[in-house]
Formats: C-alpha cells, sequence, structure tokens
C-alpha cells in the first residue's frame, strides 16, 4: 500500500508539500505570464506614441519630397532622400553581409571541427555584443578620416553590426538539416561541396532568408555607425555611394534635436515610417520561418 494517509471521507491525501508546489507552479505560471503581457504592452505603448505623435505630420508630400529649408530654418519639404538613402544603405550592407554570415555558417557546421566551431561561434557572439558606437568609431578611423564620409563607410558599418546576426542564423538553420540528406548525398557519390550547393542549402533556404530579413531589420534604425560615416548629407537626393548618403535614423536625430516644434513632429513621422518598416520586415521573417519549419519538418 502507498505510504500516505487515508481523508476523514475516505479519499487519499495528498502528499507532505504538494500544497506548496502546486502554490509555487501557480506562482511561476502567473509571473511568466506578467512578463509577457509586459512586453507586450510595452511593444504597444512605443507604437501607439509614435503613431500618436507622427500620424498627424505624414502626408503624401512628406514622404516624396526632399528637404527644404525656409527662411526660419523650419524643413517644409520631406524625407524622400532619406528613404532612399536609407534603402540603399541597407542593400549594400546587407550583399557584403549576407552571403559571408552565410559562407562562416556553411564553413563552421560543414567542414569546421568541433573546437574551431566553437571558436567561431564566440567570436560572432563577441561581435553581436559590441556596442555599435564602437563599430561607428572603427569604420571612422579606418575609412574616414583622411578621406571623407560616404554611403560605403556607413554601409561597411552597417554590414559589421548585420553579419554576426546572419551568421549565428544561418549556423542555427544549418544544423536543423537531417543528416539523412547528407547522407543520401554521399550515398550517391555527389562530393561534400555538391551536397552542400545542392541539398542542404535548397533545404534551409528558407531559415536563412529569414535570418537575413531579421538582420536588415535590427540594422534599419542603427544610428551611432551612421553618425560617423554618412551624417554631413545635403537636403538634395542622392544615389551615389562615393559621397555622404541621407538616412532616415540620422534624420531622426537632426530633427529631434531641432528647437522648432514642427521639426518634432516630422522627426516623430519620420520614426513612423521607420518602424513601420521594421514591423513590415519582421512579419516577413515570421512568414519565412514558419515555411521553414514546416519544411524541415517534412
Amino acid at each position: 500500500m502507498p505510504d500516505t494517509e487515508l481523508h476523514p471521507l475516505g479519499r487519499f491525501a495528498p502528499p507532505p508539500g504538494m500544497r506548496r508546489r502546486r502554490w509555487l507552479d501557480r506562482g511561476f505560471t502567473a509571473g511568466a505570464t506578467a512578463a509577457a503581457l509586459l512586453a507586450v504592452a510595452v511593444l504597444a505603448l512605443v507604437i501607439a506614441s509614435v503613431l500618436i505623435n507622427g500620424a498627424p505630420a505624414l502626408s503624401w508630400r512628406f514622404l516624396t519630397h526632399n528637404p527644404h529649408t525656409s527662411a526660419f530654418g523650419v524643413n517644409t519639404g520631406g524625407i524622400a532622400n532619406a528613404i532612399v538613402g536609407s534603402a540603399i544603405l541597407i542593400a549594400l550592407a546587407s550583399g557584403m553581409a549576407v552571403p559571408a554570415g552565410i559562407l562562416v555558417g556553411v564553413f563552421s557546421t560543414q567542414f569546421a571541427g568541433s573546437r574551431t566551431a566553437r571558436s567561431i561561434r564566440f567570436a560572432l557572439d563577441v561581435l553581436n555584443g559590441v556596442p555599435t558606437i564602437v563599430t561607428g568609431v572603427f569604420v571612422f578611423g579606418v575609412l574616414v578620416i583622411g578621406g571623407r564620409q560616404s554611403g560605403w563607410a556607413g554601409a561597411v558599418a552597417l554590414a559589421i553590426v548585420e553579419l554576426p546576426i546572419v551568421g549565428r542564423s544561418a549556423e542555427e538553420v544549418l544544423t536543423l538539416v537531417p543528416e539523412r540528406l547528407r547522407e543520401a548525398g554521399l550515398a550517391l557519390g555527389l562530393r561534400r561541396w555538391r551536397i552542400i550547393v545542392s541539398i542542404i542549402l535548397p533545404t534551409a533556404v528558407g531559415g536563412l532568408l529569414t535570418g537575413a530579413v531579421l538582420a536588415v531589420a535590427r540594422v534599419a534604425g542603427e544610428t551611432a555607425p551612421l553618425i560617423f560615416t554618412t551624417s554631413f548629407a545635403g537636403p538634395g537626393l542622392s544615389v551615389n555611394p562615393g559621397g555622404s548618403l541621407a538616412n532616415l535614423p540620422v534624420t531622426i536625430f537632426d530633427l529631434s534635436e531641432s528647437p522648432s516644434p514642427t521639426s518634432h513632429a516630422q522627426a516623430w513621422a519620420a520614426a513612423l515610417v521607420l518602424i513601420l518598416g521594421v514591423l513590415i520586415l519582421s512579419l516577413i521573417a515570421r512568414v519565412l520561418h514558419d515555411r521553414s519549419v514546416a519544411a524541415l519538418r517534412r
């Protein structure tokens, strides 16, 4: 017979400590639920604040016209040059960081030994933890001092920030590819590079795209590296990365530093454009992630 006491009504009494464990379980559940609700509430508060303050200043003219400073020092134009400049910077940075990050993930998961792979992961984690202002100072010292600010310098700074995110996500995705696919390729007599190009990468393409999109969303709002590398841009529209390119993060910073209330409203509107772009990228990454997980489970 189990070592439990019989309840007066004929039921077995709970073992000692059961009530305390139930209360602890309920307490941890309540704490986790509160933390999740707090995170959602903070996100909702940020989005609501930007929407309330930025929506009144948002217009088609604001999105499609370049800045124009009035006689009183107020911008009566828009942020078209900043939108185009940000798109160019992100495209250049992604063109550098995404292929390099995927190659790093392929090397660490397919070719490197366990000790080398751990060293690579550690280096990527350290690089990911470096403050972006340090990255901006580094690129400023290497590419800007002795020359001038340029879109290329800004793109390199963003690529350094983006690289560890792409590399780590590529590692995680490639490790999820079933081992039987590699074994099937070896059984067919394929070389390792052929297995990677024809089997492993196509299988993991959804997850690789997810990591790339998340990395783009991560660097889209980086301000510190761009202040050091491409902040002295003119009011006109420029698509030449050899010169300084206007961009949304620096534009928001400049407008918020202005004493004009009109500029403050425009800063909120530019922030709304930026956060909407990041939200769209995050939703795309979520869809790609779900499709990638479904494909790997087949």
